[in-house]
């Protein structure tokens, strides 16, 4: 009778525990949807794009509008410091030249991707820090010039790329065309690349090289992941919704929210 009532007791504890468990609010396992930042940098140490008010415009409206992330848009050198960094998921580059970044900023900066977070490129981040080697291992490729500026066909490579797959074989656009020296064939995936049969080949500016042109691709970099593409000189381009679209993707990929 003894061993009964202890049993019981055991019972009615457990069940009074429960009871009050229930009415505790307790943690989802379900992954909420967290809004990503991105720092879109756009200084001209260079040329200077007239598309970069468009660029700017196009993707904080993607972010505000798909609700993905929100964007910081800046030209000042002195956001690059690993306090400053540690509140994005990713930084954006439009620009030109030799940044006049001091080195603490430069080692912020590549310390922020390779530790783990995103870097996207767009048409002239390849024109940009060619007296930095790490750079270049960061983006991939260099500007070379751009002997076509018209109207041509893209071939897309990896058509299941969460990026591009939604382009299909290939697609057309008019823009300005670039071509990449100092590819970095071996640790980067070549997403779109140029069909030359669209395009005069023999134009005295034209360089060729065993890896054609490519014109979009993603790298990893430390634990980073980077996505460029050289398309987007041109307005038109930047307000296709093609490229909208594939530009959220890039973006998306970088910070690891698009697998």
């Amino acid at each position: 009778m003894r061993k009964f009532k202890v049993a019981r007791g055991v019972v009615i504890v457990v069940a009074l525990v429960v009871s009050v468990l229930a009415l505790v609010p307790q943690p989802t396992m379900a992954r909420s949807h967290k809004k990503a930042h991105l720092l879109f940098f756009t200084l001209s140490a260079g040329f200077k794009h007239a598309s970069i008010p468009t660029a700017v415009q196009v993707i904080t409206q993607i972010g505000d509008k798909s609700g993905a992330w929100d964007t910081t848009t800046s030209q000042d050198v002195s956001v690059f410091t690993p306090e400053n960094l540690k509140h994005y998921d990713a930084i954006m580059f439009y620009t030109t030249g030799e940044l006049p970044m001091s080195d603490a900023e430069k080692a912020a900066f590549i310390h922020f991707v390779r530790s783990g977070h995103g870097f996207v490129g767009v048409h002239s981040a390849t024109d940009t820090f060619y007296m930095w080697p790490d750079y270049l291992e960061l983006i991939g490729g260099y500007f070379n010039d751009h002997p076509w500026h018209q109207k041509v066909t893209v071939d897309v490579m990896d058509q299941n790329s969460p990026i591009v797959g939604f382009l299909g074989k290939s697609f057309q656009v008019y823009d300005e065309i670039y071509q990449i020296s100092d590819f970095q064939y071996k640790s980067s995936h070549v997403l779109l690349k140029l069909d030359p049969s669209s395009v005069d080949i023999h134009n005295p500016r034209v360089w060729r090289r065993f890896y054609s042109w490519p014109l979009a691709w993603t790298r990893h970099d430390g634990k980073g992941r980077v996505f460029y593409c050289a398309l987007g000189h041109e307005d038109s381009t930047w307000r296709s919704e093609w490229f909208q679209k594939l530009m959220q993707n890039g973006i998306e990929w970088s910070m690891g929210t698009l697998k």
